[in-house]
């Protein structure tokens, strides 16, 4: 029996980003119809649509389909969330992890809600920068928390493939907001982030 796969991608998208990446090959000095690559334009159409697909993704939605009211005011952390994204300046890979933690002021979301919208926003064409941010900013505005945290930790194949080759090097960005801003309750969270508590 044939293996079929149940995939869903737009045709005309990968029609057009099909037609492209042949004659990038083309370009690149390779024959785009030898065997190994025969299928290649298709597959890197179909995971570049996987991989930007949260442009068709709202955060916030996500956020407020698992939000529940609860009158607690701790520190709520989600750490260690894997993230993949693509780098906008090159198109390469950056990989890592994103540490997230908010204040409830009233309402909660599911857990596994915060690391679906990581994945929204690293699921785009990025900077390491923005990607801190828009995290942030997608949590305040669904849930109005007293505060939020996020650092990222990530390598990026830019500098590690090519440019100033350095395979060892990491980026760390930072984003704080409302209580966060309070050196106590941000070293509490920068604490907590680089503990082992298994």
């Amino acid at each position: 029996m044939a293996y079929h796969k149940n995939e869903h991608y737009d045709a005309e998208i990968t029609a057009g980003l099909s037609a492209a990446y042949k004659q990038t090959l083309h370009l690149l000095g390779e024959d785009a119809d030898r065997e190994g690559l025969e299928k290649t334009p298709e597959r890197v159409a179909k995971a570049m649509q996987y991989l930007t697909q949260g442009y068709q993704q709202d955060a916030v939605k996500i956020l407020n389909s698992a939000k529940f009211k609860e009158d607690v005011s701790e520190m709520v952390i989600v750490k260690d969330i894997e993230l993949y994204s693509l780098c906008e300046h090159h198109m390469l890979p950056f990989v890592g992890k994103a540490h997230v933690a908010y204040i409830p002021n009233g309402y909660i979301t599911g857990l596994s809600k915060i690391a679906r919208v990581v994945d929204v926003y690293a699921r785009r064409l990025q900077v390491q920068e923005r990607l801190t941010t828009q995290i942030q900013d997608a949590i305040e505005r669904a849930l109005h928390p007293l505060g939020v945290a996020v650092v990222i930790e990530a390598s990026h194949f830019c500098m590690m493939m090519r440019g100033v080759s350095k395979q060892n090097s990491v980026t760390t960005t930072s984003s704080f907001s409302g209580e966060f801003r309070n050196e106590t309750t941000r070293s509490e969270f920068l604490r907590l982030i680089a503990s082992d508590l298994r």
